[in-house]
C-alpha cells in the first residue's frame, strides 16, 4: 500500500467537506425569509458548518442566463478575468474592476476551518490571484456589445469601488482610496495614484471588497467596509472601522464612521426619490440554512445595525461573548430581507427610461450565491419595487439560470449598473462576462 501523502489537516478537511451539511437544511417555505417582515427561524448552529458550494464550471458556447418574461439578455463583453464591479462614466463608457482578494499574511486561528474555506473558494472559482486592473469597455455603435476594450488602470491593489467627481477618478483599493486625474473620453490613465485615505486592510482583511459612492455634491465619499470575521471571533480590536460605512472628506481625506454594525455592506446607492443612502449587507453565517437573511436597508447617519451582538434589531447572537446590551438596545432592524445566505453584493436603483415604468426607482440587486446553505440560495439578479422612497412589493427575479441542473455554477452575478441607454449590466465573475438586460423586442 503506498504511503499517505496528505497531512492530517488536509484529510480532516476532506472528511468535513464530505459530511458538512448532511444533517441540516432549510425548512422555511420559499420567500418566507424575504420582505419587510421576514420569518426568522430559530438558530441552528452546528459543530461543522453547512458547506454546499456550487462548483464553478462556466458557460458553454451559446449559453446565457435566463431573463424574466418580457426581457432578453446578451453578452456585453466576454473573456474578462474575474469581473466583479462596474461603473458607468458620463460618456457611456463602462468600467469593470477585474479583481480578487489580496494575499493575507495573518495566520488563521482555526487552521482546519481556514483550510475548509480555502477549498471552498477554489471550488467556487474564487482562488485565482487578483488581476488588479480596471478595464474600459466601449460600445461605440450602440448595438449592445462592447467592441472596444482597453486597460484603463493597472497595478492596483484588489480594486473594487469606483467614483468620478469632476475630473478626479477615485478607486477603492483593498487598503486605501486613491485618486487619479481623468479626461473625458480617455481610454486609459497613466498617472500615478495619489492616496486620499487609508482603509482597514492587511494583515487579515477578511472582507476585502471596498465599495465606493460619491455624495451628490461631490464633497464626500462613502466606503463600505466589511468585518474581519464572522461574529468577532478574533476579538473586536481588529474590527476598528469595519462592519461599517465610512465617510471621507474629499478635500482633506479625513474619515469617520457614518454607520456601524453592518457585517459586510457592499453595494451602496442613493435612492432617487428620497435621496437616502441604501446598502445591501451580507449577514452572519453558521446559524443554519434559514438564518440570518441578508438584507437591503436605508442607512442613517450614526446608526447601529447590530453586528456582531445581534441581528434584525434586538435578536441576540448568544455565540458572541461578551455581549453589549446597551448597543443591542440601539440596534436598528433593516428595511427589507433578501433571503438567508444569498450573498447580496450589487445594488443599483433604476433611473433609466428603457425598462417599463414599474421599474422606476426600484432596486436591482446582484445575489452572488450561498456557500453556507442547503439547498443553495441566491445565484441570480433580483428586483425590489419602490414607491415614495421605500420598498413596495415582493422580491422578483430578473436574471436566473446561473446554476445548472446539477447545481454547478455557470456564473455568479456581482455588480449591477444602469448603462447610458437604460439597460441593466451585470458583472459575472465566474462566467467572466458582463451581461446586458433589455426589454424583449
Amino acid at each position: 500500500m503506498p504511503p499517505l501523502t496528505r497531512t492530517p489537516i488536509a484529510l480532516m478537511v476532506v472528511m468535513l467537506l464530505a459530511t458538512a451539511g448532511c444533517g441540516e437544511s432549510a425548512r422555511l417555505t420559499a420567500k418566507a425569509d424575504t420582505g419587510p417582515t421576514p420569518v426568522l427561524a430559530k438558530p441552528n448552529p452546528s459543530l461543522v458548518p453547512t458547506v454546499k458550494v456550487a462548483a464553478a464550471v462556466g458557460w458553454a458556447h451559446g449559453q446565457a442566463p435566463v431573463p424574466a418574461a418580457g426581457f432578453q439578455v446578451n453578452a456585453f463583453a466576454t473573456g474578462l478575468e474575474h469581473p466583479r464591479w462596474l461603473y458607468v462614466l458620463p460618456n457611456g463608457d463602462v468600467l469593470v474592476a477585474e479583481t480578487n482578494r489580496p494575499p493575507t499574511e495573518d495566520a488563521p486561528s482555526n487552521p482546519i476551518r481556514a483550510a475548509m474555506m480555502k477549498s471552498a473558494f477554489a471550488k467556487a472559482g474564487a482562488a485565482m490571484p487578483s488581476p488588479n486592473r480596471i478595464t474600459l469597455l466601449r460600445d461605440g455603435d450602440g448595438d449592445g456589445v462592447a467592441e472596444t476594450r482597453t486597460v484603463f488602470l493597472q497595478g492596483l491593489m484588489s480594486p473594487f469601488g469606483m467614483a468620478l467627481v469632476g475630473d478626479d477618478f477615485y478607486v477603492a483599493n483593498a487598503d486605501a482610496v486613491v485618486r487619479f486625474p481623468y479626461t473625458r473620453g480617455a481610454t486609459r490613465i497613466d498617472a500615478a495614484p495619489v492616496k486620499l485615505a487609508d482603509l482597514p486592510g492587511a494583515p487579515r482583511n477578511h472582507h476585502w471588497t471596498k465599495s465606493l459612492l460619491a455624495s451628490r455634491d461631490g464633497t464626500r465619499l462613502y466606503v463600505g467596509v466589511g468585518s474581519n470575521s464572522n461574529i468577532a471571533e478574533h476579538g473586536m480590536d481588529i474590527e476598528a472601522n469595519r462592519a461599517a460605512i465610512l465617510e471621507i472628506d474629499v478635500k482633506s481625506g479625513a474619515s469617520r464612521v457614518f454607520a456601524s454594525g453592518l457585517r459586510n455592506p457592499v453595494g451602496l446607492a442613493w435612492q432617487p426619490q428620497s435621496g437616502a443612502l441604501w446598502t445591501v449587507v451580507n449577514e452572519r453565517d453558521e446559524l443554519g440554512s434559514d438564518l440570518v437573511p441578508d438584507y437591503l436597508t436605508s442607512v442613517r447617519d450614526g446608526a447601529f445595525y447590530g453586528w456582531p451582538y445581534s441581528y434584525y434589531g434586538a435578536h441576540v447572537d448568544t455565540r458572541v461573548q461578551p455581549q453589549d446590551p446597551a448597543l443591542v438596545a440601539k440596534a436598528i432592524a433593516p428595511d427589507y430581507a433578501l433571503g438567508a445566505h444569498v450573498a447580496s453584493l450589487g445594488l443599483a436603483f433604476y433611473d433609466g427610461k428603457l425598462l417599463p415604468a414599474r421599474y422606476a426607482n426600484g432596486a436591482v440587486i446582484g445575489l452572488h450565491g450561498s456557500w453556507n446553505r442547503d439547498p443553495p440560495s441566491g445565484y441570480k439578479v433580483v428586483f425590489v419595487p419602490f414607491a415614495d422612497g421605500k420598498p413596495a412589493g415582493a422580491i422578483e427575479d430578473v436574471l436566473t439560470g446561473f446554476l445548472d441542473e446539477q447545481g454547478n455554477a455557470r456564473g455568479r452575478p456581482v455588480g449591477v449598473v444602469v448603462d447610458a441607454h437604460g439597460a441593466l449590466l451585470v458583472a459575472d465573475d465566474v462566467g467572466n462576462v458582463v451581461w446586458r438586460v433589455v426589454p424583449a423586442r
